[in-house]
């Protein structure tokens, strides 16, 4: 497995960055995770790195090279992570959860899934067309979509996250085939507030990811001014032989079976999950076998 991937983020013009991304790696798949800490919500940026870790300690215990169930690992993990935000916040007595969206991709094989819960995105782009990118769990998303209707409601608003009192709405995708030289963009709000679905379509179908990554948040900011979010983004691109030599390129091809790689950082704050609580996992599980249950009685 080979692609070329660039992740960049900015502060814009906020006090503090509480974006958080990165990705990692086996000899047989990747995953690549990116998550916004909300503002109005105390420690945004604590939320996003738990999502973070979490996600990334369950991936290095499941992928032995490769995740069994790529859509059920998803959304355990999302959980898991929902579930070790709001253990955080009752362990520190908090009167408010911290909370965060979060988007996370895997790709093994030839190909992708990916989860997401609020409003950072994916987009996939295939030979200069956006080949699909996901729904914002926000009033306005849904609304256009035809899913809800609306009255007297404030449309930007967001009605999901993780660390909510109540149960987090997501979607999962996948897997979707890939084919070579298709370019996967996770980003949070700050980039595709202040830049159209247009602009980050033509920037990833006529340059690098390493070229469109960083001049797509440039614009962002540009665009944002004073007031601009924070804006990160992870792009890749996958198995284009020449980009892949030319730079930021990773193989796995090479690691042998036990090898396990990261960009997240374990040691940014003093909140580690060096193990993770089984008794939220367990929980995710069973809510994930209930929703699956629910679901297959519905189709009968």
């Amino acid at each position: 497995m080979k692609f070329s991937v660039f992740q960049i983020s900015r502060k814009g013009g906020r006090e503090k960055n509480e974006d958080r991304m990165g990705y990692c790696y086996t000899r047989g798949s990747g995953l690549f995770v990116l998550a916004d800490g909300m503002g109005g919500h105390p420690e945004g940026e604590v939320a996003a790195q738990l999502a973070l870790q979490t996600i990334s300690a369950l991936y290095q215990k499941e992928a032995r090279p490769t995740v069994r169930d790529p859509e059920e690992f998803l959304s355990g993990a999302l959980m898991a992570a929902h579930h070790q935000i709001i253990r955080y916040a009752s362990e520190k007595g908090m009167l408010d959860t911290p909370r965060t969206t979060l988007v996370a991709a895997l790709l093994q094989g030839t190909s992708a899934s990916w989860v997401h819960c609020g409003d950072s995105r994916l987009y996939v782009v295939r030979e200069g067309e956006l080949l699909t990118r996901t729904r914002d769990h926000s009033y306005m998303e849904q609304h256009s979509s035809g899913v809800i209707k609306l009255e007297r409601v404030n449309r930007n608003i967001l009605f999901t996250c993780l660390g909510s009192p109540t149960k987090p709405v997501f979607d999962v995708t996948g897997p979707v085939v890939l084919q070579q030289g298709d370019k996967i963009l996770l980003c949070s709000d700050g980039l595709w507030s202040s830049v159209p679905d247009a602009d980050i379509v033509r920037q990833l179908s006529t340059r690098t990811v390493s070229e469109a990554a960083p001049e797509l948040v440039e614009l962002a900011l540009r665009n944002g001014g004073a007031t601009c979010d924070n804006t990160t983004v992870i792009a890749l691109e996958w198995e284009t032989p020449d980009v892949f030599e030319s730079t930021h390129g990773v193989s796995t091809d090479s690691i042998s079976d036990g090898v396990f790689a990261s960009t997240i950082q374990a040691g940014v704050m003093d909140t580690l999950i060096d193990d993770l609580d089984d008794d939220a996992i367990e929980r995710s599980i069973a809510e994930i076998n209930e929703a699956i249950r629910r679901s297959a009685a519905r189709k009968g």
